[in-house]
């Protein structure tokens, strides 16, 4: 298998044209294993005539085919085979996954890596089904609506889940005709690197995928999204960010999609069933580090219930396994990086001074050259607060207590964000009621992260331009032409 071969290389390049290649300036950067702090491998560091040279390759690739003239149906045959060699290298890639993110093997192994195969498979099968429009004014006169590859594609991701929200973007992309430029995050590069091993051995026409690794501003990034060729920017990460590339974009009026920032509410009412809603809310907050634009990373439990979840929560928390990522019991690994880390300790010292610490927040003694830190709780904190207005991004939950619905709607509308949220009751009516009434672009009611790949995903007010999934997906992925036909009776 090509990907067992390149699991333990200590340098990852650039792959522009179906070859891997150094930057331009030979120039690199190191990969960090957040869990002990070595060097993975030396990053190839791409600029601006990378991103020329992959996106020349890209524009080649459409404009003399074959992959842009094929069917959706021969496409997405070769999207499935990506699909199943994804699978047959789970156990690789999950690995690489853990060892560059430092998130828990088994959340890696279990959802990440087989979700990004079944964005393949997905993609592969819906896009059959994609109806067309058509529309008679007489029986001389249609009008029908197709759609067609946009071209060149430039797709930026997160490092919280690299491969999983890679293929979100690579799989519509391609079924779809075009061809497209990826710039994964540059402090989670590898298994993008390890991917096009699998591309190539899918047989994906030359110059179809290709990746700058590098770094964003005034760099790889910012130059792919000001690229006159590049007729698309989907990205995923946080606020500021997009806001940079819609500026950046926009000389050349670019499509944009966008899924940003979040800072989920997670509704408890008095009613709700506690025996779901308290370990589901303790996930919700903690997974993958915290570190999910999705996260419950704000609890809000009415006044009734109020002390008898906190002290459930408290009592899960402190049973929270941290440490080696690599050890399938761990439940929580290591903070991406010791930019970040330190960023999400400014955020507890601060909390501490306007609420209280009720658990965690402290570092791992036994892993001095980690990233490790304890799942921290904190109650005692005014909803206006900067713990629960901002998205901190790691193992940080404030709790806070509410009176009534119309209380706890204000308050989870608050903040400028609106990616989830979640609603605890056994009450559907005032279920019905909340999920109108909350300004989000996801609500779940009595569960959490559950996900329909054929319903529109995004968010509202700064978390988010467009919408993401099933045709929302494909259509952002192509353009939409009106062809008119008008028959002459003989």
């Amino acid at each position: 298998m090509t990907v067992s071969t390149h699991l333990q290389t200590k340098t990852i390049e650039n792959f522009i044209d179906g070859k891997f290649c150094p930057s331009s300036t030979n120039q690199t950067f190191a990969d960090i294993n957040p869990a002990n702090g070595e060097t993975i491998a030396q990053v190839a560091s791409g600029n601006s005539t990378d991103i020329d040279a992959a996106v020349s390759a890209a524009k080649h690739a459409f404009d003399k085919g074959p992959w842009s003239t094929w069917s959706i149906k021969q496409r997405a045959q070769v999207l499935r085979k990506i699909g199943d060699l994804i699978l047959e290298n789970k156990e690789l890639l999950a690995k690489a996954e853990t060892i560059d993110t430092g998130k828990p093997i088994s959340e890696s192994l279990n959802g990440d890596i087989p979700r990004a195969a079944y964005n393949f498979h997905f993609f592969a099968d819906y896009a059959n089904s994609l109806q067309e429009e058509c529309y008679t004014v007489d029986k001389n006169e249609r009008h029908i609506g197709v759609y067609e590859p946009l071209g060149v594609c430039g797709l930026i991701t997160p490092w919280n889940l690299p491969l999983y929200l890679a293929t979100w973007k690579i799989a519509p992309c391609l079924v779809m005709g075009n061809t497209c430029v990826l710039k994964p995050a540059e402090w989670t590069p590898y298994t993008a690197y390890l991917f096009a091993h699998i591309i190539k051995e899918a047989e994906l026409p030359d110059g179809v995928f290709n990746i700058v690794q590098g770094f964003g501003p005034n760099s790889a990034g910012e130059a792919l999204t000001r690229h006159a060729d590049v007729a698309s920017i989907s990205f995923t990460g946080e606020t500021s960010t997009g806001k940079a590339i819609m500026t950046a974009a926009a000389s050349t009026l670019k499509k944009l999609s966008f899924e940003l920032g979040g800072k989920g509410a997670n509704i408890i009412f008095d009613d709700a069933d506690l025996d779901e809603a308290i370990p589901v809310a303790v996930n919700a907050a903690f997974r993958n580090q915290g570190q999910i634009c999705l996260a419950g990373s704000r609890l809000f439990v009415q006044e009734k219930v109020y002390n008898k979840v906190v002290e459930a929560i408290l009592d899960k928390v402190k049973h929270i396994a941290v440490g080696d990522p690599l050890d399938p019991k761990t439940q929580m690994g290591a903070i991406i990086s010791n930019e970040q880390l330190e960023k999400i300790q400014s955020y507890i010292e601060h909390g501490k001074k306007e609420g209280k610490l009720q658990i965690g927040g402290t570092r791992l003694k036994e892993y001095p050259k980690g990233n490790f830190l304890t799942p921290a709780v904190f109650t005692d904190l005014a909803n206006s607060s900067r713990l629960c207005q901002e998205e901190i991004f790691g193992p940080v939950l404030p709790i806070v207590p509410f009176k009534d619905e119309a209380e706890v709607i204000e308050m989870t509308n608050s903040t400028k964000y609106g990616l989830s949220s979640s609603i605890w009751s056994q009450d559907i009516n005032r279920c019905h009621r909340v999920s109108q009434a909350i300004k989000t672009g996801i609500v779940w009611i009595n569960c959490w992260f559950a996900r329909d790949l054929r319903t529109p995903f995004g968010g509202q007010k700064q978390s988010g331009i467009g919408r993401e999934g099933g045709k929302h997906s494909l259509e952002f992925f192509s353009e939409q032409k009106t062809i008119c036909y008008r028959y002459k009776n003989k």
